[in-house]
């Protein structure tokens, strides 16, 4: 029941109260009265009956007017003092109760100040035994957090569902290099997939699994990935395992992995020697093949006709010589512009040949339906290789023979062949053309919905290895033979060993425990979304008279942490003068502007900072408006769901008639730096934003729909711009 019925009613059980009290009042009169009295009464009172009672409703009605200000005051001011009540409770202890009111009242709000100090002292006392407890944990994180910021490899910590959840300044460096503003920055609970290709992490992890599920302790894989910066980087992944078996898990199953590591090693430099070093041997063989050729012709002249004339003798012998300083001159020239060429060849790890054999068996089942037959495979052979992309040609290979020869059905075979090892992909069926082969190997690869930019031919050249086709008419089948490199023996790995049980302690972060963020939020608690919480700074407060933006500032909150080091802060040029009453507000001046961005290159980067997670924001209607009216111009719109601090403030404390920012932020106790710069108002808000969520938890309100909810039912959801 709501504060204005509940009034009504008292002030009709009032009213009744008093009209009963009078017309018992006049019964109790009436019949203390004798016999002639009642007579003598009612001959007096009858001709004014009507008189009586208009008089009697009167004084009725005026007792209950002047009760009816305590009534309202006892109603209102218990409603207020329970909302501030709560302020103390959960969001600023050290707010106070005024004393205003009636009586009994102001007693009371004395009372609860008297137990809030005394709830403060006792708090102050435990959060001092807590720090003295958490301070060599603290140290302990300071120590890893020096060590992660000197480490000339970059970390990245990621949950099961590849939530970042640790990096150091070494990996945002890494992947932060786009210069376009278009790469997903690297940030507390943002997907790995949008640095990664999620097809790579995908199979590494799948990797990892299987080396697992064969007794290896502590399986680490290796794979290569260019940024979209174009750098090469070598990434080194490795699991964590959780601390504790589930319950409920079989002794004989590995258990499920938290969450996995990534450390991350710039190879780019390495990876262009590799290019300039094979182009200088590409060089050295197109230019020595014909000085070697002509010398072989007249070296087989000579020792064929050893009776021809001296002349002839001596001009072949010319040509040797002259061939012979066309070579050394060849050699000199390639020594001299290749000399810094570094011997190094496409990055390879040490694969088990089955491994490889059954991650190729998996996807070309999974993704092309097709059935897939082991018919050998040595159990002890080690491969030199880069197990994604082999296994990406192989299904490649598979759905080509799926979609243009109808084959349903390959085999694989993998022998030891000297230094090599002998990999088959073999069907029955037709053969395929020299021709066609060729075709495949140099088209990209595509397979199952799966493409790549690189072709079959480069993932050969990469492994030095060869490719040939065979058909065997005996047995009326045919195959594809690839020659790989070859280990000569298994690598040191630590299969057997007991596992390590202290890394994982370094990564105890609630964010492990999150789940995958998922399209229908509505549903998720509030405190387990990400959010951006924004501001803007406009030319004036008209965003449908021509109003422009000229600041956005904004920072993340992830797991109810506001990350003041992953903000966004961006002057854009409005392309129209700036009104003087503005910039007494916001002071920012036309001079701040030139040169900065428009709204066209802000925008689409304030967009990537801000997805996957719940814009926050103080009046939030006025400074969508002014994204709205931009998404025709600029193409960018954003439809996450939105909360707004004034309305939330106004579902808190309905009570309380000032929301302004200043306002709540001094109720909640949130210190106000920054005001009227965007990137200020921002964390202001987020503060501010953080002390609601329990209150509205206290409320009933803990998910995001409910909030939304509740926010479009107070009167200031109702405003346009």
């Amino acid at each position: 029941m709501s504060d204005q019925t509940s009034i009504i009613v008292a002030f009709v059980v009032t009213l009744a109260i008093v009209a009963a009290v009078a017309g018992l009042t006049g019964g109790l009169v009436w019949a203390a009265l004798g016999p002639g009295e009642r007579a003598a009464a009612a001959a007096l009172l009858a001709p004014r009956a009507g008189l009586v009672v208009f008089v009697g409703l009167i004084a009725t009605g005026i007792a209950s007017l002047a009760v009816q200000p305590v009534i309202r005051g006892y109603f209102t001011g218990a409603r207020r003092l329970a909302e501030e009540t709560r302020i103390m409770l959960d969001a600023n202890p050290d707010y106070r109760i005024a004393r205003a009111g009636l009586p009994g009242l102001r007693e009371l709000g004395e009372a609860v100040n008297a137990l809030a100090d005394r709830l403060r002292e006792q708090r102050e006392e435990v959060e001092a035994k807590v720090a003295s407890a958490k301070a060599s944990v603290e140290e302990e994180r300071n120590r890893l957090a020096a060590l992660m910021s000197e480490l000339s490899q970059g970390v990245l910590v990621c949950n099961a569902e590849g939530r970042i959840l640790l990096y150091n300044a070494r990996a945002r460096q890494l992947f932060d290099a786009d210069g376009a503003g278009q790469a997903a920055p690297v940030g507390l609970g943002r997907s790995i997939f949008g640095l990664i290709d999620r097809n790579v992490v995908a199979h590494a992890l799948d990797t990892i699994a299987q080396r697992s599920a064969q007794g290896d302790a502590d399986p680490v894989v290796h794979f290569l990935t260019a940024t979209r910066a174009g750098q090469w980087v070598r990434v080194h992944v490795a699991q964590v395992r959780p601390h504790a078996e589930p319950a409920g898990a079989r002794a004989d199953q590995p258990a499920e992995a938290a969450g996995f590591v990534l450390t991350l090693d710039d190879v780019t430099r390495a990876v262009e020697d590799d290019g300039r070093r094979d182009r200088a041997l590409r060089s050295l063989s197109e230019g020595i093949r014909a000085p070697l050729a002509n010398i072989r012709a007249a070296v087989e002249s000579l020792l064929e006709y050893r009776d021809m004339g001296d002349a002839q003798r001596v001009r072949f012998l010319g040509v040797i010589a002259e061939e012979a300083r066309a070579l050394s001159a060849q050699l000199d020239r390639t020594t001299h512009e290749h000399a810094d060429a570094l011997k190094t060849r496409w990055p390879l790890e040490s694969v088990l040949g089955a491994d490889l054999i059954g991650a190729a068996q998996r996807r070309i089942e999974s993704r092309l339906g097709m059935r897939v037959v082991l018919e050998e495979a040595e159990s002890s052979l080690w491969l030199e290789a880069e197990s994604f992309s082999l296994t990406q040609g192989l299904a490649y290979l598979a759905g080509r023979l799926k979609l243009e020869l109808g084959v349903d059905e390959v085999r694989f075979r993998l022998v030891r062949a000297g230094r090599h090892a002998q990999l088959d992909l073999a069907w029955r069926g037709a053969a395929v053309p020299s021709t066609v082969l060729g075709s495949w190997e140099d088209e990209p690869m595509r397979a199952g919905g799966e493409d790549s930019p690189v072709s079959l031919k480069e993932v050969i050249e990469r492994h030095a290895g060869e490719l040939w086709h065979h058909v065997d008419a005996a047995a009326r089948a045919s195959y594809f033979r690839i020659l790989l490199p070859a280990r000569s023996a298994a690598p040191s790995a630590r299969r057997g060993a007991p596992a390590i049980v202290s890394r994982p302690e370094y990564y105890d972060f609630d964010l492990f425990n999150q789940p995958g963020q998922s399209p229908d939020l509505d549903s998720r608690p509030l405190a387990e979304l990400a959010y951006t919480v924004f501001d803007t700074e406009t030319t004036g407060l008209e965003p449908s008279a021509g109003d422009e933006i000229i600041a956005i500032g904004a920072v993340r909150i992830v797991n109810l942490r506001l990350l003041r080091h992953e903000v966004f802060e961006q002057l854009v040029d409005p392309r129209r003068p700036l009104a003087q009453a503005s910039i007494r507000i916001h002071g920012i001046t036309p001079e701040m502007l030139e040169g900065q961005p428009t709204i066209e290159r802000v925008l689409p980067a304030f967009l990537k900072f801000s997805e996957d997670t719940v814009l926050v924001a103080h009046n939030a209607a006025f400074d969508m408006r002014f994204l709205q009216l931009k998404e025709a111009a600029t193409g960018v719109r954003f439809t996450q769901p939105v909360l707004d601090t004034l309305l939330l403030s106004e579902v808190l404390h309905p009570n309380i008639k000032e929301h302004r920012l200043e306002a709540i932020a001094a109720r909640l106790g949130v210190d106000i730096v920054g005001r009227h710069t965007a990137l200020g108002d921002a964390i202001v808000t987020g503060e501010v934003f953080l002390r609601m969520v329990p209150l509205l938890a206290e409320r009933g309100i803990r998910t995001l729909g409910e909030a939304r909810a509740a926010s479009e039912r107070t009167f200031y959801a109702r405003v346009k711009y």
